[in-house]
């Protein structure tokens, strides 16, 4: 009901074929540009505040571009970065040239292409932090191209390595440093290959070649990515030719790839490329934790394991929330999640399906609101069942007997429509809220006042604004006699560190009303003794944090918390009881047993600087800064 920012997404073509190749076969020198295009507006869920897109030629001659790139802010920037390559090309006039014109010298017709679509996760926006990011040089060997879906823990101590090296980073984000480590690094390689081919009696032109030629990637980024701590997909391009894209040795962010004699594509989400490419789900490739997906100049294509795999933390939220609903496999994982919800919803009920009507909101929980309907389905062929077998054991089963037992069945209806031509940003303060009651439209005549529940799924309930200023006002129009709010995820309790919008404790209705407990019942120096233990956390090795947070909610049970968030989000004046039911840990993992990164829920960070930066967003807190991590 309350959209959560979505992490980064990446788009990564390689054309393994001369260019003109793909103009006889596809009719277009456009296939490649094409394709990423593709790529990135099937992925445009993943960031609306920016958007990049990048192209490198392999065959430019020298006093032409090699290196293009356009980058654009806002929802619409994908739009507006094609609409302006779309003009380069027009204005260079293709047809008025030769095949061997295009291939060196067309503007953003090349055989390299990354796109990227950004959502801001640090509260930093405006173009210079827009990916793709480039490291220029006249040697195509050491000019990078880089971006990716990612968030580092440690940016001050990789700062500090970069800095102790002598260079001198223009901005101080994740990306620029991450870039300047790994220029440093392609730099040494170049050095390397210089040297040794030097040596060889190579020089010049013979000599640069070569050295493009020989470029070792691998080495490059084990030079660099153990420094790394976080969740990430960097993607790369050396300006000479060679590529990679890596996942971090979690495997919290996502990454695929797809590849076959003509082309090699990387993307964030595995639909992306099935549709985009026409391909079938097992031709699509997870990337797996740690490993480089790399293509050389020479256009050979191998996957490389960069850093060792550690424990496993696929992102449970990617599932749930943030990943195209049209994976195989996320479709059913998000109708397990919903059909587990059936029991503690019918017992949320007092077992009364047939005085309850179920809806969904928002479209995103349509899914598991599938499930949960399937399994409440369950629930009464059980029932009519044992009622058959019942009226038979007492000679009792007329056919208007078994009539009504049919009868009953479940009550589905769309009970809520957003109204999308509302728009409540012009008001403000009470205004504003009583505005915001009015986005969704309702059904009216559903529900049979002071009798009928009514129970919608979310697919998540982390901050709970827009449950309690819009959505409870409104159904509560209906005068159902209860109104049972259920969530297809736990309750989330711990902020992210790793690429979310997540990051700051005092947003989520979950600790809020843990906090409320601890004051109802007199426990206030929880609060201190957590703050105090936060502040000694700082000076310990990464090998002695624990998350003292932990402590807030242990009092409690996920029961008592989900009623006391009931109670906080039901707005003044509302008719009806209002019961929150959340999904538990063990039915997340149950249903996901793919992607067991439960970090948000369980506050079990895969990395020390997770474990940091959550005893650090307390202390914020505590003191009184909402604005910090």
């Amino acid at each position: 009901m309350e959209p959560l920012k979505h992490e980064c997404g990446v788009a990564m073509v390689r054309l393994l074929k001369p260019l003109s190749y793909y103009k006889e076969k596809y009719g277009t020198w456009h296939y490649g540009l094409n394709k990423l295009y593709l790529l990135m507006e099937k992925q445009h869920n993943r960031g609306q505040e920016a958007a990049g897109a990048g192209c490198i030629k392999m065959h430019s001659p020298a006093g032409s571009e090699y290196v293009y790139r356009e980058r654009a802010l806002g929802s619409g920037a994908i739009s507006e970065i094609f609409s302006s390559i779309n003009h380069q090309i027009e204005h260079a006039r293709l047809g008025d040239h030769s095949a061997e014109w295009v291939e060196e010298e067309a503007p953003f017709i090349g055989e390299i292409y990354m796109g990227h679509l950004r959502y801001s996760t640090t509260g930093r926006s405006g173009m210079s932090y827009v990916h793709p990011f480039l490291r220029r040089n006249n040697w195509c060997s050491r000019s990078l191209m880089l971006c990716g879906n990612f968030n580092m823990t440690n940016v001050e101590s990789i700062f500090s390595e970069v800095v102790a090296k002598g260079q001198h980073p223009r901005i101080f984000s994740d990306t620029v440093i991450i870039l300047e480590q790994l220029g440093y690094s392609l730099d040494k390689e170049n050095s390397r290959l210089h040297q040794e081919f030097t040596l060889q009696g190579l020089d010049g032109i013979e000599r640069a070649r070569a050295i493009e030629d020989n470029l070792d990637i691998p080495s490059i980024l084990r030079s660099t990515a153990p420094s790394w701590d976080g969740g990430y997909v960097i993607c790369g391009a050396v300006g000479s030719g060679d590529i990679w894209t890596l996942r971090d040795p979690h495997g919290i962010r996502p990454a695929f790839y797809y590849t076959d004699d003509e082309i090699v594509v990387v993307a964030s989400e595995r639909p992306v490329i099935q549709t985009v490419m026409d391909v079938a789900i097992d031709d699509v490739h997870e990337l797996a934790p740690g490993a480089a997906v790399i293509v050389a100049k020479s256009g050979n294509v191998s996957v490389e394991q960069v850093l060792p795999t550690a424990s496993d933390a696929r992102c449970s939220f990617e599932r749930i929330y943030f990943s195209r609903g049209s994976d195989a496999d996320i479709y059913r994982e998000r109708k397990a999640l919903g059909c587990q919800l059936a029991a503690p919803v019918t017992e949320a009920l007092g077992g009364d399906l047939r005085h309850a009507v179920f809806s969904f909101i928002p479209n995103t929980a349509e899914v598991a609101f599938i499930g949960m309907c399937e399994g409440l389905e369950s629930e009464l062929d059980h029932r009519r069942t044992e009622a058959i077998l019942s009226a038979q054991k007492r000679d009792e089963l007329t056919p208007a007997v078994l009539e009504e037992i049919m009868s009953d069945k479940l009550r589905v209806e769309k009970v809520a429509i957003k109204d999308i031509k509302l728009r409540t940003f012009i008001a403000e303060g009470a205004t504003r809220t009583d505005l915001a009651t009015h986005v969704y439209d309702v059904t009216y005549g559903l529900i049979e006042p002071g009798v009928d529940s009514l129970v919608v799924i979310d697919d998540s309930i982390v901050r709970g604004t827009t449950l309690r200023q819009s959505i409870l006002r409104m159904l509560d129009r209906l005068s159902p006699r209860q109104i049972v709010v259920v969530s297809s995820s736990p309750q989330v309790r711990y902020p992210d560190c790793y690429g979310i919008d997540m990051s700051r404790m005092g947003e989520f209705c979950a600790f809020r009303a843990a906090v409320a407990l601890l004051k109802e019942s007199g426990r206030t120096h929880v609060l201190d003794d957590v703050y105090h233990r936060c502040l000694e956390q700082e000076s310990m090795s990464d090998t002695e944090i624990i998350n003292c947070v932990k402590d807030i909610y242990a009092p409690f049970s996920d029961e008592e918390i989900s009623a006391q968030i009931a109670r906080m989000l039901t707005p003044d004046g509302t008719r009806a009881e209002v019961k929150i039911i959340y999904q538990t840990l063990d039915g997340l993992h149950r249903a996901v047993p793919s992607s067991p990164g439960d970090w948000y829920f369980s506050g079990d960070y895969p990395t020390p600087g997770g474990t940091r930066l959550v005893n650090r967003a307390f202390v914020n807190y505590y003191e009184g800064h909402p604005d910090r991590r």
